[in-house]
């Protein structure tokens, strides 16, 4: 094929209807690996068919419990040419005196199969070598396509994979069928003693038996005809339209939790709602634990009133056709009845013993065998929760050292062992039961906000305080330990509870530091090795997190690291005050300036102590006038900064500019006097450290 020829088939479009197909059919795969496989599919294809030289246009990836699918589209009938060169011996080792090739030439050229007269010399690093170029030409990609499935195949990855029988490949679940084709004929391979062809198979109970697929096109149509949708997003809407059309009364609403229609989409392959109900009498149970039940354990959708109550209804997403509903239903209310009585008599013991009478049992129950029981995690967040109410709200010790006693008492009931998800809540309701205070019993609850970076804080100052305290805990005990997060293990989550830290103090306007939170937790604990270490670990991790939740707040990365050395002794409301007032200042004409001249002040600097500003050493008018001007913004800057009004501040300050230039342009800072010298560099130390207390204008770009 000559080269004009090969370029016009490389750059001709995809003919159309090149299409490929696979589909790996295996026993049910669980729900949660499938979001992922979707997206390993998709992006494993496009890697392949790049790596094979194959053309394509679109890759579409499908999912349902029994089988993965991948649909890619405008598939090129031949490889692209590609042209390849291959190095051999140097110049000097290639060809002798005269130029005639050597030996070792012509057992190259042999070896890559061309002629000695087709070698070329080429640079490779400093010294010639000779080459070949070698044209390989595509082949057509029908004849690939078998290795390429298999690649596909065999390069999924599951959270977990199984082997099965005597075979050695490994999957999330034993695959029962493959089926490949291109442009609507089979692909034929083996795999594991599988062999590929053009049979698929559709509903498991529906329509069983394998059947030819003939055409890519009709591929999805006649799965739907033997029960099987196999477009997830398809499926998904079909329930949430089924679900809504279940309900003609507008009072009665089906609770669509997000996260449950995620996960039903991925167990069925014929979805059809079905409405159910249950006895009313289980409605005197918690909303909550009523919703977990029917949730978390038999993955149906609750339905409420107009008003947000729970009503003696529910969903079930029945994986087979409307013709049985009835047999769906009396199974699923059989079902449900008796997860509801397991519920309702976890419910009944548990509020039968007071939350204050579970306290002592905390006592046998281990937090972690370097840190002791739940008893002793409880005590020291009571001790850090009244040192964090007498800051923020002293009114509030009383009510929130109840809230930190009871905090983890439900953690023991039977409810929260059968559901561990509802911790915290079941908690609000017992103590309610009580007749605890309402503050008491929402801070139960609320000491578990946020869940993650994002979610909602506290209501109550209360909930704010038992959450701070709780976390703070957490992070300093196990930093006391030396389990510390590092880049991919965080087993304790201490990422997200910092994150809720700061995302609790900066939303509520605390006025708390790190220091003296941090500084006081530490002191609950025993055996700290060596604290002075573990104290710098910790504000140097929150200062990371710091950082990242600025970043998320729309601030710039410069201006971050010029205030984030503050965010230890400063209230984060402080430090974004600061970034705020800094923006703002970073627009006014004067700051460039300004921002030269302070960064000249730190640059001669000395970052050593230097005895205070004697005025009497001044001999040149600059630096008198610096002086002057200095003690004079500074003594408006000062109580601007500390009313908060740091903008203000940083216009006032910005006056001292051309007299810092003035300084510069005139006065020799590194005096042959030696106390000349340190007066001077005295003088522009005060300068930098003034300028410091809004911000490291060093850092600033």
């Amino acid at each position: 094929m000559s080269g004009k020829q090969s370029a016009s088939r490389q750059n001709r479009e995809p003919e159309p209807g090149s299409s490929f197909l696979v589909e790996i059919g295996t026993e049910e795969i669980p729900a949660r690996f499938l979001p992922s496989a979707i997206s390993n599919l998709k992006e494993i294809a496009a890697k392949t068919l790049d790596e094979y030289r194959v053309g394509y246009g679109d890759i579409k990836a499908y999912a349902t419990p029994r089988r993965l699918a991948l649909i890619a589209g405008g598939v090129e009938a031949v490889q692209k040419d590609i042209s390849k060169e291959i190095f051999g011996p140097s110049k000097k080792v290639a060809f002798d005196e005269q130029g005639n090739p050597s030996k070792a030439a012509t057992g190259f050229a042999q070896s890559v199969g061309v002629d000695v007269s087709d070698l070329k010399v080429k640079m490779k690093g400093k010294a010639e070598y000779i080459a070949a170029v070698i044209e390989e030409k595509g082949v057509e990609t029908k004849t690939i396509l078998p290795e390429i499935a298999k690649k596909i195949i065999l390069s999924l990855h599951f959270p977990k994979s199984m082997r099965w029988g005597n075979g050695s490949l490994h999957f999330a679940r034993p695959i029962s069928w493959i089926l490949a084709l291109f442009n609507n004929e089979s692909v034929q391979f083996e795999l594991d003693a599988i062999r590929s062809g053009n049979m698929t198979r559709g509903h498991r109970f529906l329509s069983p038996a394998s059947f030819q697929i003939k055409s890519i096109d009709l591929y999805m149509r006649q799965l739907e005809n033997n029960f099987v949708v196999l477009d997830q997003e398809k499926r998904k809407n079909s329930i949430r339209k089924n679900i809504a059309a279940l309900f003609d009364d507008p009072v009665l609403q089906p609770i669509i939790d997000e996260e449950l229609l995620e996960m039903v989409t991925y167990i069925v392959e014929y979805p059809v709602p079905v409405l159910c109900s249950f006895r009313a009498e289980y409605l005197r149970l918690p909303k909550e634990l009523l919703i977990t039940v029917m949730k978390d354990h038999q993955k149906y959708f609750g339905v409420q009133d107009s008003t947000g109550n729970l009503v003696n209804h529910f969903i079930v997403i029945s994986n087979t056709k409307s013709e049985n509903a009835e047999t769906v239903r009396i199974g699923a209310e059989r079902v449900i009845k008796a997860r509801f009585d397991d519920a309702k008599f976890y419910y009944h013991e548990d509020t039968a013993k007071r939350l204050e009478e579970r306290v002592d049992s905390l006592k046998v129950v281990t937090f972690h065998d370097k840190l002791g029981s739940l008893y002793e995690k409880t005590e020291r967040i009571m001790s850090i929760a009244d040192f964090l109410a007498e800051k923020i709200s002293p009114s509030l010790k009383d009510t929130v050292s109840r809230a930190a006693r009871l905090s983890k008492t439900d953690l023991i009931t039977g409810v929260v062992r059968e559901f561990p998800e509802l911790q915290g809540i079941m908690g609000k309701y017992y103590a309610t039961h009580d007749g605890e205070d309402s503050e008491v019993a929402a801070a139960i609850e609320e000491q578990y906000l946020p869940k993650n970076y994002g979610d909602r804080v506290p209501k109550t100052d209360t909930g704010a305080i038992v959450s701070l305290a709780d976390r703070i805990d957490n992070i300093s005990s196990f930093f006391s330990i030396g389990l510390i997060p590092t880049g991919s293990e965080d087993p304790f989550a201490l990422r997200r509870q910092a994150m809720g830290i700061i995302s609790i103090i900066l939303e509520k306007g605390y006025a708390l530091t790190l220091t003296e939170i941090f500084g006081h937790a530490l002191t609950n604990l025993r055996n700290i090795h060596p604290a002075e270490k573990t104290f710098e670990n910790i504000t140097g991790f929150m200062e990371q997190r710091m950082e990242f939740i600025l970043s998320s707040m729309g601030h710039e990365p410069d201006l971050i690291k010029s205030v984030i050395s503050l965010s230890s002794v400063l209230p984060p409301k402080l430090i974004t005050a600061r970034l705020d007032a800094l923006r703002k200042f970073r627009k006014d004409k004067v700051f460039p300036d300004f921002l030269l001249a302070v960064k000249r002040v730190n640059n001669i600097t000395p970052k050593t102590p230097l005895p205070s500003v004697n005025p009497g050493l001044f001999i040149q008018e600059e630096e008198k006038n610096l002086h002057s001007a200095y003690v004079s913004l500074r003594d408006e800057y000062i109580p601007l900064t500390e009313s908060e009004q740091f903008f203000e501040g940083l216009q006032i300050f910005s006056r001292i500019t051309p007299h810092i230039n003035s300084f510069f342009d005139k006065v020799m800072v590194m005096d042959k006097q030696e106390e000349i010298k340190t007066n001077r560099l005295a003088l522009l130390k005060e300068i930098w450290e003034s300028v410091s207390l809004m911000a490291d204008f060093s850092k600033i770009q």
